[in-house]
C-alpha cells in the first residue's frame, strides 16, 4: 500500500534496562494533533514547560513480565496473557491487598516474544533492578516488572506509625530479582537518595517514596513535648532508621500545590511549599 505521508516514529528512547526482557522509556518530542483552540492552548503551555508524553515499551524474548492492570495499550508478537487468581482464598487476599495499597487486584502476566506498549502518559518512569532484595514503595507507584519479582503489601510496623505517620499505612512491597518500573510524579533528576549506615533520617512531610528492607519507619515528635512540637510548627516527623537506602522527592509538594492553586503561588512569595503557613504582620 502506498501513501503520500511519512509514518516514521518520532519518539526517542530516553532510558533502557535489559535483563531477561528489555524495558524502554519512550518520549515523544511534541504533540501536533490538536484540532481546537483549547487543545492548541494546552499544547503551547506544555511546550513552554517542556512537558512531554512518555510511554513504556517492553521487548520480550521468550520471557515474562507482570503489569499493573489496565496499563496495556497494545502488543505485537506471540504473547500469552494470564491472570493468576489462586481460587477463592487467593481472590480474597488480592482484593484486600488492592484496597489497602491502591493498586489493582489482578496483575496479568504476559509471556512469550514480542513487544508490549503500555499506556502513554505525562508521568515520569524509573527503571530499577532488584538483585535478590526487597524494597517498599508508595502505593500507586508500581507500574510493571519482570515476573521473577513478587508484588505484595507491606504494613507499617508500629502502632504510632500506623496512626500518626504522613506516610501511607499500607505500602507496596517488591521482592526478588528482576527489573521494576515505577511511575513517578517527578523526574529522576529531582530525586534524592540517602544511604543510611546504622543512622537516622528524619523528614517532615510525605515525600519519601522508597526504602530498602532493613530500614524501619517510625514516627516521633519534633521536640520532646507535644506543646513544643506545636510551637515549633513542625509537629510529627517520619523517622527512618537502620542500614539501607531511602529515596525522597522533595519537589513533589511544589507540583501538588501548583495543581491545587496554580498561578496563585506565583504571586505569593511567602508560600512554604507543602505546608500551610499564614502570613502575619505586626501592627506598628
Amino acid at each position: 500500500m502506498r501513501s503520500n505521508f511519512s509514518l516514521e516514529n518520532s519518539f526517542s528512547i530516553i532510558d533502557a534496562m535489559v535483563n531477561d526482557s528489555r524495558f524502554e522509556i519512550l518520549e515523544y518530542p511534541m504533540l501536533n494533533g490538536g484540532n481546537s483552540l483549547e487543545s492548541a492552548i494546552a499544547f503551547k503551555y506544555m511546550k513552554d514547560s517542556n512537558i512531554k508524553l512518555r510511554q513504556v515499551r517492553i521487548l520480550l524474548n521468550d520471557s515474562a513480565v507482570k503489569l499493573e492492570s489496565g496499563s496495556l495499550s497494545f502488543l505485537k508478537g506471540d504473547i500469552d496473557i494470564a491472570s493468576k487468581i489462586g481460587g477463592v482464598l487467593g481472590i480474597g487476599k488480592k482484593f484486600i491487598s488492592s484496597k489497602l495499597n491502591k493498586e489493582s487486584m489482578i496483575k496479568p502476566v504476559y509471556t512469550g516474544s514480542g513487544a508490549i506498549y503500555l499506556e502513554p502518559s505525562f508521568n515520569h518512569y524509573l527503571l530499577l533492578e532488584l538483585d535478590d532484595e526487597e524494597i517498599i514503595v508508595e502505593p500507586g507507584m508500581f507500574y510493571c516488572c519482570e515476573n521473577s519479582v513478587n508484588v505484595s503489601t507491606a504494613i507499617l510496623n508500629s502502632v504510632s506509625s500506623s496512626l500518626f505517620s504522613n506516610e501511607q499505612i499500607f505500602q507496596t512491597k517488591l521482592s526478588g530479582s528482576g527489573i521494576v518500573v515505577l511511575e513517578s510524579p517527578v523526574p529522576a533528576n529531582e530525586i534524592m537518595k540517602f544511604r543510611l549506615c546504622d543512622d537516622f533520617l528524619k523528614i517532615d512531610g510525605n515525600f519519601s517514596f522508597l526504602r530498602t528492607e532493613d530500614v524501619e519507619l517510625t514516627v516521633e515528635k519534633s521536640t520532646k513535648t507535644f506543646i513544643g512540637s506545636a510551637a515549633s510548627g513542625e509537629g510529627l516527623l517520619n523517622v527512618f532508621s537502620g542500614t539501607g537506602e531511602v529515596w525522597l522527592m522533595p519537589t513533589k509538594s511544589v507540583y501538588d500545590d501548583l495543581e491545587k492553586e496554580g498561578h496563585k503561588l506565583m504571586i505569593t512569595p511567602s508560600k512554604s511549599y507543602g505546608k500551610d503557613v499564614e502570613n502575619t504582620t505586626d501592627d506598628e
